[in-house]
């Protein structure tokens, strides 16, 4: 018994040196061997590189500045992302170093998230298209930057550029007479799509009513309104609207805004006894065949949501 006791007091002490005396996982250097050749060697040939990244956002692994995992690569940023350099250094053969411009997508992006991993915006990267279709981080971002194009593409139409430049189909339907204005370079397609990826389709930051995408911007749609409309609540503005472009007005998904309507509304039942208002198939109230109700929105102005009236009128 007091062996037992004798062996459990010395593993608390223990544990309790390895907590008092040594530092936190996350801010503990690495300790670099060998193996490792430095900043300073890869200067001496990649002198422009070295120049460009230490002005890049990246510039922070390199001096040690930034929390976590980059605050570790102090004075070897490059070889945070090439591997050990030394004996590309001593060689200079490039089959000595990790050259993340020859290697699989999927090998370049476990390089990026390496650090980037638990960043807000990065939160869908590995189950969103971009990186299910074989797109790597380095198609979008330069990561040593310089050469005309930066490591993050800021200004709109660097933006809009860059995701034309492989959806050439949706760029061209932005070409259409009615629908948001990309082309004059007024947003761009960050304003809806989270490039990194997400969780929603199409990578959007839009899914249904009350969420953030379209409301960025059509705050008066946003509601919660007291009479919902349904596809609005449940499917979202795409339910009426083509977001990149459309021959119609309004971006409608069809020319005549009561074609949009029938969508739904066409196996409405006939008139009643009870409700003769009921059903748009002859002779209901609701006779498309009359020019009076061929524009539903001319009664029913509320379509995206009523405070007042149940049926969207007012």
């Amino acid at each position: 018994m007091p062996n037992i006791e004798l062996r459990a007091l010395k593993c608390g002490i223990a544990v309790w040196c390895a907590m008092v005396f040594l530092p936190p996982c996350g801010d503990a250097a690495r300790n670099f061997g060998d193996a490792y050749a430095g900043s300073e060697a890869c200067q001496t040939c990649h002198e422009d590189i070295y120049n460009n990244l230490v002005k890049s956002p990246h510039g922070l692994v390199e001096e040690g500045g930034a929390a976590g995992p980059k605050g570790e690569w102090k004075q070897h940023a490059c070889e945070s992302c090439h591997g050990p350099g030394a004996k590309h250094a001593g060689s200079a053969n490039a089959a000595e170093i990790r050259n993340p411009a020859r290697l699989a997508a999927s090998e370049v992006n476990e390089t990026c998230l390496s650090c980037h991993l638990n960043q807000q915006t990065h939160a869908g990267r590995l189950i969103s298209s971009h990186a299910k279709q074989g797109i790597a981080c380095t198609a979008c971002h330069q990561v040593h930057a310089g050469r005309g194009r930066p490591l993050v593409t800021r200004t709109t139409p660097a933006v809009n550029e860059l995701c034309a430049s492989c959806h050439l189909s949706i760029w061209a339907s932005f070409q259409k007479p009615h629908g948001h204005r990309l082309v004059q370079n007024a947003m761009n397609c960050v304003d809806c799509h989270n490039p990194h990826g997400s969780f929603r389709r199409g990578m959007g930051q839009v899914f249904a009513a009350n969420e953030p995408g379209c409301f960025a911007c059509h705050g008066d749609k946003r509601g919660p309104f007291t009479f919902d409309h349904a596809p609005v609540r449940f499917e979202g503005c795409g339910a009426c609207h083509e977001p990149h472009g459309s021959v119609n007005p309004r971006a409608l998904i069809r020319h005549e805004v009561r074609l949009v309507c029938l969508e739904c509304h066409a196996n409405l039942p006939g008139p009643s006894a009870t409700n003769a208002a009921m059903g748009v198939v002859p002779p209901a109230f609701h006779d498309l065949r009359d020019p009076r109700y061929q524009n539903c929105t001319v009664c029913h102005q509320k379509i995206h949501g009523s405070y007042t009236d149940s049926f969207l009128i007012r």
